[in-house]
Order: structure tokens, then C-alpha cells, then sequence
């Protein structure tokens, strides 16, 4: 059957500037150590989408519905359509003073936060910095390559894939899920209980079940201590 909005799918992507054919975001780990954007820690894995929530660029998310599990397809977004085209008026010059005042050391193409606003430094001289507030991706055309992996379409899987988006460290495979027609049970295990904004992903994690699953008025999420042996290891 077709992708429809709303559907649950895993999809790997890989995002290029049709201009300069640089890499600026992918999914696959491969792809991420070749074009020198593996980060330490990532998980890179297909991401899952709810078709038509938005977790996705806009045009990017509206163009799933016409393509097909299992086969990989280029999708071409113009500017527009993108991050919009570049804005002369949002490229400014600011004294070197004003950022090494705030302990701010600038360099090239670094990217830093002025007056609660994103910039990147654009060029340095004469004890001033060209600083540019448009998106870095302003003005480009963009080309993703997308494959969608998997359709979700039991329950179970589509809960399980909205745990381990709030939980991506965590083993999903060690999460016991128990559902009934009006609540939901996760029995978190062991190893989960020290991940770091714990209460904040759970607190996620039931609101992402009951705005897809409105039936389940009730989540719970069991965490087990058992005592251990003498002796044994400590957390």
C-alpha cells in the first residue's frame, strides 16, 4: 500500500547542497564518517517519521507519500522551499571587542549564538567580524536521498519506535511493553534507569502514546531495583 499521512516509517536519508555537493546531514553512519560528520555518541540508524507531524523539512515530509518502501529516491527542494533564500539586511559587521568581551573567540565559519540569535562568522579583520543570521543553508538548493526502510504497523512497533526516539542510547530490545485497549505499560530496564533526562523522556514518551494512541488513557513505566548479592558490582 501507498505511504499515507500518518503512517509510522523508518527512513534513512542524506542531505546535499546541489551546488557543492557537500554533505550536510545523513542518517547512515558510513556516510557520516566519509564526509567527516561523525559525531561521537550519534546514533545513526533509520529515523522514524510520522508522516505529516513535521519531524521532518516540510517539503520533504509532504514528497513521502509518493515514494516507496524499499527503493531509494532524490528529492530536489529548491530554496524556497527550503531555509528560504539569503537576506543581504541579516549579514552584519560587529567589533571583534563586543565577542571576546563575553569570552567569545571567533573563527571562520564558526557557528554562535549573538543577542538569542544564530550567526555564523562569514570573515575577520580590522578588529571586526562579518557575522551572518541567515540559516546556513539560506539560499541553497537542497537534494536528499531517500530510502524508506520499513513501514510500522502493529501497535507494539510503533510505541516501541516512539520510546526509542525520546531514548536512543537505551536497548529498545530490553524495553518489556505490555498494552491494553486503554493503557499502556513499559517495564524499563536496568540498564535505562541512569540515562541521562530519564524523567524528561518518559514524561515524552507518554505523551507521544497518547496523542497517537488517544484509546490509552493510562501509561505506566515499571522500574525494577533488585537488591544485589554481596559483593556484587555497583552501579
Amino acid at each position: 500500500m501507498p505511504i499515507q499521512k500518518g503512517d509510522f516509517i523508518l527512513v534513512h536519508y542524506t542531505g546535499r547542497v546541489k551546488e557543492t555537493s557537500e554533505t550536510f546531514d545523513t542518517t547512515i553512519e558510513e556516510t557520516a564518517k566519509k564526509e567527516r560528520l561523525y559525531k561521537e555518541g550519534e546514533t545513526y540508524e533509520p529515523k522514524l517519521v510520522v508522516v505529516g507531524e513535521g519531524w521532518m523539512l516540510k517539503t520533504l515530509d509532504e514528497s513521502l507519500t509518493s515514494l516507496e518502501v524499499g527503493k531509494t529516491t532524490s528529492i530536489e527542494i529548491p530554496p524556497e522551499k527550503a531555509f528560504g533564500h539569503r537576506d543581504p539586511e541579516k549579514v552584519r559587521l560587529v567589533p571583534l571587542r563586543r565577542l571576546t568581551a563575553r569570552g567569545i573567540t571567533p573563527q571562520l565559519g564558526m557557528h554562535l549564538e549573538v543577542d538569542g540569535k544564530h550567526a555564523t562568522v562569514r570573515t575577520m579583520g580590522a578588529g571586526r567580524v562579518q557575522l551572518d543570521f541567515n540559516p546556513p543553508l539560506a539560499g541553497k538548493t537542497l537534494v536528499y536521498e531517500v530510502t524508506i526502510q520499513k513501514k510500522l504497523e502493529t501497535k507494539e512497533e510503533k510505541i516501541a519506535a516512539l520510546i526509542h526516539r525520546r531514548l536512543p542510547a537505551a536497548d529498545i530490545k530490553k524495553f518489556n511493553l505490555e498494552t491494553s485497549e486503554a493503557e499502556a505499560v513499559v517495564n524499563v530496564p536496568e540498564e535505562a534507569f541512569y540515562v541521562e533526562g530519564l524523567q524528561l523522556a518518559k514524561r515524552g514518551i507518554a505523551t507521544d502514546i497518547q496523542k497517537f494512541f488517544p484509546e490509552i488513557t493510562t501509561v505506566k513505566f515499571v522500574e525494577v531495583f533488585k537488591r544485589r548479592e554481596a559483593g556484587g558490582a555497583q552501579p
